[in-house]
């Protein structure tokens, strides 16, 4: 994949991806609020780390190098 494409693709990501990416993530704390009751601050911090970190795996390839010039 050349590098246009994958600006392109990675701003996609960021723009319409990230905030779906967001809205599951806090439907997903939601959720265990509701299911398990309010969980410790630190509990649901690790979560949201844990899928912010989650998030970028698959694109990692996608964004290596979109910061270096052409």
């Amino acid at each position: 994949m050349n590098l246009k494409t994958r600006k392109r693709l990675s701003l996609l990501i960021l723009i319409i991806g990230l905030p779906l990416y967001i809205v599951a993530a806090v439907t997903l704390v939601n959720w265990m609020d509701a299911r398990f009751g309010r969980q410790p601050i630190l509990v649901e911090v690790a979560v949201y780390v844990g899928l912010g970190i989650l998030w970028v795996l698959p694109f990692k390839r996608v964004f290596s190098g979109i910061g270096r010039g052409e």
